[in-house]
């Protein structure tokens, strides 16, 4: 500790966040460090000292709230980070009930009729068989396969073998217990086909910079993990079309995420975000933003002037003012083509409204 800093203790939730910041801070600064410690947004936060509920332009000092003293925090209801980013402790039901379902299930043998079968189709469909590692007659097919699915299991381990599939297009992971060095991605790198890659709701903390030499990838699913960044070479996937790493607990997006070109469609929802990178306004093609359960004040000043494209965009729960969207360039085009989407799914008895929707406050 610094000696112009100040340590205090803040109670959330019946637990103790102990805080080091300088007593110059204002309380908005010290919400933004609660952010990713709380998961609750800064504006659905009130600290509450000595009975009072402290205001963000006013600095600590001011508030009197010196070393060593204890604050209050409550969260507004509405404006948690939604669903996720999930922490070890909000995992544990949900673990609960996949456990549950795979101990209920009885492990499904593999014999030689299924490794014919699989090899006639192409297909191997081993999702829910309680595996917990891949069953070595998947090697033996090796040639033959160009969909491994493997989901909801409790598989601990993608090994070396992995580069055998030299055909593979699709590989589905999710839902089992995989970690950052339980994966060979040295191996699994090498294969050139694979456009499908989903490893949604496993235990990764980070993605190496390898994956970017998945270069025919189009499809990458990696919400529901803690991932707290995504690679600066994730800007390789040139022909990446859906980007999905909401429910996480990324706080940075790389510059380089612009040079995915072929981007339609990107989840960030439930994530860290304060700011996005200006390069976002490179994703010509896209179609659909999703950017709920952010720390987001502002956009990119070019989004809507650039990605042309754009008629999905959702706010929910971020810090975004309708005031500040109108003011971007190019806003009255993106709300003509909002409202021709939300017509077009009112023809067909989707939804009915055409009123902006997506979660900017309204003042």
């Amino acid at each position: 500790m610094g000696d112009n800093e100040i340590k205090i203790t803040v109670k959330f939730c019946g637990r103790p966040i102990p805080i080091t910041l300088s007593p110059d801070s204002t309380v908005l600064r010290l919400k933004n460090l609660l952010l990713p410690l709380t998961n609750v947004l800064p504006r659905g936060q009130k600290l509450i000292f000595k009975g009072k509920v402290l205001a963000n332009e006013e600095t600590l000092g001011v508030a009197g709230v010196t070393n060593g003293v204890k604050l209050m925090l409550i969260g507004t209801q509405g404006v948690h980070q939604g669903d996720g980013p999930r922490l070890k402790e909000a995992q544990s039901p949900i673990t609960s009930r996949k456990t549950d379902r795979v101990r209920d299930m009885k492990m499904v043998p593999v014999g030689k009729t299924c490794s014919e079968r699989w090899k006639a189709t192409g297909v191997i469909a081993l999702a829910e068989h309680n595996l917990k590692a891949i069953p070595d007659e998947v090697w033996d097919c090796s040639p033959f396969i160009r969909v491994l699915d493997i989901r909801t299991n409790s598989i601990q381990c993608v090994p070396d073998q992995i580069d055998g599939l030299t055909g593979l297009k699709k590989l589905l992971l999710d839902a089992n217990d995989l970690s950052n060095d339980s994966i060979s991605w040295v191996q699994l790198a090498k294969l050139k086909h694979l456009t499908v890659l989903s490893i949604s709701r496993n235990c990764l903390n980070s993605l190496p910079g390898i994956l970017g030499h998945l270069t025919a990838l189009q499809h990458l699913d990696v919400s529901n993990n803690k991932l707290t960044t995504l690679p600066t070479e994730i800007g390789l996937l040139s022909k990446l079309e859906v980007l999905k790493a909401n429910n996480n607990r990324i706080s940075f997006l790389p510059e380089s995420i612009g040079n995915c070109t072929s981007l339609i469609e990107i989840d960030l929802s439930s994530n860290l975000l304060s700011e996005l990178p200006v390069t976002l306004e490179n994703l010509h093609y896209l179609k659909a933003l999703h950017l709920d359960n952010n720390a987001l004040k502002s956009l990119p000043t070019t989004l809507f002037s650039k990605c042309v494209q754009l008629s999905t965009l959702e706010l929910h729960n971020t810090e975004i003012t309708m005031d500040a969207l109108r003011q971007l360039e190019g806003w009255d085009d993106f709300d003509k083509r909002r409202r021709a989407k939300h017509q077009k799914q009112l023809d067909f008895r989707v939804m009915g409204s055409t009123e902006f929707d997506e979660g900017a406050d309204k003042s």
